[in-house]
């Protein structure tokens, strides 16, 4: 198996805290932080991206070095990593702890021998050392509380700024570096502060709207930039300057970005990012002819400089862990994920592409189901929502926003969470929660069934008018119920620890659970027998979800041992394993897309799709 997409999650967003953006020299590739990951994806082809999950701790920030053959990445504990580009494995050159608190910015230089690093220590708010060997090369002193934001002058003679919380932003020069003055004109925190391209001019952007221009070889003030009172209405988060150093960009919490002329300090072009606080901009980059953002909701937005005032195109995705899915039947490549903070997300996998479905929930999406033309979500403050779409074929283009998609949204209350979902026939959706079975028609309880046990997960048979339940743990039990009548279950099947999944084949000749002791364990539909003498237990850990191939001669399974194993059917003593397939991140669903394809999603917020040949 080898990886085809990486939908990458996108950056973990903090109100209030502006969010670094880096790009490789080339304006190919920009690097984003998540968790302990780092995301490196291409510009235009986002659905590409390679993470980086070697970190112990949260990373705050990661920049290419000036060559692109290094990343140096760091993290809340003030560990600085530098590593290659160049091998997949991305082999790690150097390792340092320049800070004893979280580091916010870093910058190389531009001959790649030094690096300068800020944030919160307890001794120290920056630290600038050389990259090979780790020693100091220079003393960042000057400003009495955290350093936010720091830059490199790219040509020589070398200088060094930094934007404090103490309102002002420093200057130091060197090698070695030491402070040469304060500049003093912003009235609340320097958020950002950036030189130029050609490194003839630096601006510092803050937290009181205002864009301040200095001379890059001493300094001197150059004026600053105004749109009405200041540059912005809100504070300032983001700022970046065009490859040729004639304009700049700034991103705000006004939500709104705005291109500047340097000659003229006029305001050149503003958009308009929405107008919820899911809007506000927390950073942006100018990556040769395209301006990227991030909005507070994780978004990367594709600004085109020629063109305001709306974004030419938006990646969206999640940014929190998956915890649902459901798959069209008719289009197996359209496809709907849910994450705990309650977003939905609908995919065209074959594209690569995702945008975001609105149910007006902000907690954790329990379960998806399909039933076509509606989407039904049960969140974990006991909702069912329904999305009905208009155009049930409606295909996603990367210009596509929101408002294209035309849906309606219905809501109906539920007695308890929701442990699962499945869709039987063309108008039923049945529900588990805690201790029954609901069965709902066109979003209305039409019967609802008392179980006799907690519930943990099912699967419906068309086929064979049947739903099969997992009972929840400590139990080991799976129930078989007609659906004529779902008093009393018609068969109990032990397995050898708590069922997490139940999945019937194509046909629904025969179904798959998955357990809490490892197993994967196939049944034949209607004897109820086990398929095979074969023990499909190679999983490390338990196993959470599994899913058959469309021609039913495969399954995929994955679990907390973060790797996708493929089952033979046909030859149950084969199999295939791919280790680390979300690393450092359990496996949430599973599912295929044809018979060489497979999809996974993580509580890594990743959703990957695999080339699933099987070799012999």
């Amino acid at each position: 198996m080898n990886s085809r997409f990486s939908l990458a999650v996108l950056p973990r967003t903090e109100r209030g805290r502006p969010l670094v953006l880096s790009a490789s020299p080339d304006g190919n590739k920009i690097v984003y932080c998540h968790g302990h990951s780092v995301i490196i994806r291409e510009v235009d082809s986002p659905q590409y991206a390679d993470i980086y999950t070697q970190h112990a701790c949260d990373v705050n920030v990661a920049k290419y070095s000036p060559s692109g053959f290094y990343i140096a990445s760091a993290d809340k504990s003030g560990k600085v990593r530098i590593w290659d580009t160049v091998n997949a494995e991305h082999i790690l050159k150097n390792e340092f702890q320049p800070l004893s608190g979280p580091i916010y910015d870093l910058a190389w230089s531009g001959d790649n021998q030094r690096m300068v690093v800020v944030g919160q220590g307890r001794e120290k708010f920056g630290h600038v050392f050389l990259t090979d060997t780790g020693t100091s090369n220079g003393d960042i002193s000057g400003q009495s509380r955290p350093i936010n934001s720091c830059d490199f002058k790219s040509t020589r003679p070398f200088r060094i700024i930094t934007g404090s919380e103490d309102n002002t932003a420093a200057v130091y020069e060197g090698p070695p570096f030491k402070f040469s003055g304060s500049k003093t004109e912003h009235t609340r925190y320097c958020q950002v502060v950036r030189y130029s391209k050609n490194g003839h001019h630096w601006a510092s952007a803050g937290f009181d709207g205002h864009v301040y221009l200095y001379d890059g070889k001493d300094s001197s003030p150059l004026g600053t930039v105004v749109d009405g009172k200041a540059a912005h209405e809100g504070g300032i988060y983001g700022l970046d300057w065009n490859p040729e150093s004639t304009q700049f960009v700034t991103a705000s919490g006004d939500k709104k970005c705005k291109i500047w002329d340097l000659e003229t300090k006029q305001v050149v072009a503003t958009y308009d990012m929405g107008d919820d606080v899911a809007s506000q901009q927390l950073g942006c980059i100018w990556v040769n002819g395209t301006i990227i953002s991030v909005s507070l909701s994780g978004n990367l937005n594709y600004l085109d400089p020629r063109s305001p005032p709306k974004p030419r195109m938006i990646v969206e995705g999640h940014n929190k862990p998956i915890t649902a899915f459901a798959q069209k039947p008719d289009q197996p490549s359209r496809v709907f994920t849910g994450s705990s903070d309650g977003r939905v997300i609908q995919w065209d996998t074959e594209q690569g592409l995702g945008k975001e479905i609105k149910n007006n929930r902000t907690c954790q999406v329990n379960a998806l189901a399909w039933q076509s033309p509606s989407l039904y979500a049960a969140t974990m403050d006991d909702v069912l929502s329904g999305m009905t779409f208009e155009d049930s074929k409606v295909t996603i283009t990367p210009e596509m926003r929101l408002e294209e998609f035309k849906y309606s949204v219905s809501e109906s209350k539920l007695p308890a969470q929701a442990r699962g979902m499945a869709e039987l026939g063309s108008s039923q959706v049945l529900v588990l929660i805690q201790n029954a079975l609901l069965i709902f028609e066109n979003g209305n309880i039409v019967k609802e069934e008392k179980l006799p046990y907690e519930a943990s997960c099912l699967a419906a048979s068309e086929k064979h008018n049947q739903v099969i339940i997992g009972e929840a743990a400590p139990g080991q039990n799976i129930y078989v119920y007609n659906l004529k009548n779902t008093a009393e279950s018609i068969h109990t099947v032990a397995l050898s620890g708590s069922p997490t999944s139940i999945a019937f084949s194509p046909c629904q000749s025969s179904f798959v659970t998955t357990d809490s002791n490892r197993k994967v364990t196939l049944f034949k539909a209607g004897s109820f027998d086990k398929a095979h003498t074969k023990d499909w237990g190679f999983h490390t850990a338990k196993v959470l979800c599994a899913a058959f191939s469309p021609n039913g001669h495969y399954v995929a399974s994955g679990g907390l041992d973060c790797s996708i194993i493929l089952w033979s059917v046909d030859e149950p003593s084969k199999h295939h394993i791919l280790l680390a397939a979300h690393t450092q991140s359990p496996i949430t669903r599973i599912a295929w897309l044809d018979d060489s394809s497979v999809l996974s999603t993580g509580q890594d917020g990743n959703v990957k799709i695999w080339n699933a040949s099987w070799k012999k």
